[in-house]
């Protein structure tokens, strides 16, 4: 079973890789941030519109690993319709998650497919880059963020 349940999330990390969810500029962005990974040489742009505290929509573009990538396309899912709060909560879920394995109970949906990203200290950054250019653009931070 646990064979049948790591090719799932291998699937679904290739699919988002391949086919990357709200993969756009937002013309309509109140927030932005850019990220840099420069272990790997990910580069994200990360484009928010906010309603108050809510993320109304979000969209991202750039170039990476298929990690890195499939990570800010399952993020762009998960945060949408999300207040500032919540996503700042979730981010610390997501890296006990890609740092220790740790998930809650099974509340990160598909997020969870990168439970086994822990096994590989060198991809944690890349799953992650996106989760800190999100909290970069909440927080209304002018400087590219960076991995390192």
């Amino acid at each position: 079973m646990f064979d049948d349940l790591n090719d799932l999330y291998q699937q679904v990390i290739i699919d988002h890789s391949k086919s990357p969810r709200n993969f756009r500029r937002l013309e309509a962005a109140t927030r932005t941030a850019q990220g840099h990974n420069p272990l790997c040489g990910d580069n994200i742009a990360l484009y928010l519109e906010m309603d108050g505290d809510v993320i109304k929509d979000i969209g991202f573009q750039g170039s990476g690993c298929a990690i890195s990538k499939a990570s800010a396309s399952l993020l762009t899912e998960a945060v949408k319709g999300r207040s500032k709060a919540e996503v700042k909560q979730m981010f610390e879920r997501v890296h006990d998650l890609l740092t220790k394995g740790q998930t809650s109970g099974g509340d990160l949906g598909k997020l969870e497919v990168f439970a086994g990203v822990h096994k590989f200290p060198a991809r944690v950054k890349c799953a992650m880059l996106a989760w800190h250019a999100t909290l970069a653009a909440l927080d209304g931070q002018d400087q590219p963020v960076s991995t390192e």
